[in-house]
């Protein structure tokens, strides 16, 4: 595939609390872009608070894809998402728009512009809960040796509490007979189809980070995250909500086991948590280019960065009005 015949895609990626909701909107402003969502929380219905979804208004106008479009009890994967991802791409480019992924859900953003192969997840129950099962009677670290037995290589990759890529490794391994990692390596078998600019957010100094992450999550209960979180509670197998940070931990409050106030606390130090993964994560891609927003008075100043940046790229070589 050449270049000419590759989509330009723009993705705006970094921690949670960054700012990336507002410069995916402010830059497909600029370059007549649609903004495609890779947040495994927000592409599903009912979950609006806590995940942070644009509201109407922070949109702007903007067409946003892949937000509140999947049932909340129903399992999630990346092989799902790629499958929802690719054509929405496609359409917005074949209206000669600009694509602007905007996420933190590293995995989602790597395996989509790195043109991962892999199938839509055909799902095994019984055996996801079996692993489960297995973890909450003998430990994550238990589960966890499980995996190194069968794929030291991924074992080594995958922290122990990362339960979620656990069980999936697991997976892969148990109903494929082939290991994680071979599965991996067979997926990267194919060019990608996109000439892609990454564009990063961070602060040098994470103190800030983390004091805007405080702040929203006080925001987010002004607003009404606890109600939309016990309804969540009533209403849900809790497959979902077990793994979305400002459901889970609110459910020691529902079942009177913990006061709010220490719930609240809960959600503010795993989010925090989430966010220094979110950049390892990401700071393992040399393609990012980094914006350090503490070095920016202005959000102008943050918007001429970029533009320096995808000026430099050959995006602007594209098709596109």
């Amino acid at each position: 595939m050449t270049t000419e015949e590759k989509i330009p895609v723009l993705a705006v990626v970094g921690p949670t609390a960054s700012g990336k909701t507002g410069l995916g909107v402010m830059l497909a402003q600029q370059y007549r872009g649609e903004v495609v969502s890779a947040d495994s929380m927000q592409i599903y219905e009912e979950l609006d608070i806590a995940t942070a979804k644009p509201t109407p208004e922070e949109q702007q106008g903007i067409p946003h894809h892949l937000i509140g479009c999947v049932p909340m009890e129903q399992s999630f994967s990346v092989a799902d998402y790629l499958s929802l991802a690719k054509p929405v791409i496609r359409e917005v480019y074949d209206r000669r728009h600009l694509p602007v992924v905007v996420g933190g859900t590293g995995l989602y953003i790597s395996s989509l512009l790195s043109n991962v192969q892999l199938a839509p997840t055909k799902q095994d129950p019984a055996l996801r809960e079996e692993l489960l099962a297995y973890a909450n009677a003998n430990g994550n670290e238990a589960l966890h040796a499980r995996l190194k037995q069968l794929d030291p290589e991924a074992a080594a990759e995958i922290h122990p509490n990362n339960l979620v890529r656990v069980i999936r490794a697991l997976e892969v391994c148990l109903s494929t007979g082939k290991t994680f990692t071979a599965c991996k390596a067979e997926s990267h078998t194919i060019p990608s189809p996109y000439d892609s600019v990454i564009i990063g957010l961070t602060f040098s100094d994470r103190s800030i980070l983390y004091d805007r992450i405080n702040a929203r999550v006080d925001q987010m209960v002004e607003a009404g995250m606890v109600e939309e979180a016990y309804q969540v509670y009533q209403n849900c197998t809790l497959r979902t909500v077990a793994h979305a940070i400002g459901y889970k931990e609110l459910i020691p409050y529902f079942e009177n086991q913990m006061p709010l106030d220490s719930c609240i606390e809960k959600i503010k130090q795993e989010t925090r948590r989430y966010a220094k993964r979110q950049l390892t994560w990401f700071r393992k891609n040399d393609a990012v280019q980094w914006i350090i927003l503490d070095r920016f008075d202005k959000k102008q100043e943050i918007l001429e960065k970029c533009q320096k940046i995808i000026a430099k790229s050959d995006l602007m070589c594209y098709n596109i009005d």
